[in-house]
């Protein structure tokens, strides 16, 4: 079985990118116990576009899925059918009970499945 890929393409403007990036350094961590999570990366964009991408690797579809319906969505503080779907929204619950808007004014998750890949040899 191949592992699945997701993609999460968050548009954030230049002034939300420290609220962004400050948002997954609290919750570091918090995805790599789940089952079958194997990797996980936030990309900042160096030119050309406001587009981050958070790249999350699954052992399956249903890894994915499972992580999605359970703590990924109390991490983000979202009710599922929000609207605000895929790993990586930035817009978990504040102090006081409030939820802060969201850092990204966008959001579109890709999926793909791994079907070749490559390391450094040892």
């Amino acid at each position: 079985m191949a592992s699945v890929v997701k993609i999460n393409v968050l548009t954030v403007p230049a002034e939300q990118r420290e609220v962004l990036e400050k948002r997954f350094a609290s919750r570091a961590g918090s995805v790599e116990s789940a089952d079958g999570f194997e990797w996980f990366e936030l990309l900042r964009p160096l030119e050309g576009t406001d587009d981050y991408l958070v790249y999350t690797r699954w052992r399956s579809e249903a890894d994915f899925e499972a992580w999605m319906a359970g703590s990924m969505r109390g991490a983000h503080g979202q009710a599922a059918g929000s609207g605000q779907g895929g790993p990586g929204q930035g817009g978990e619950g504040g102090e006081g009970g409030e939820k802060p808007k969201p850092a990204a004014t966008g959001s579109t998750v890709w999926s793909f499945e791994v079907v070749q890949s490559a390391a450094p040899k040892a």
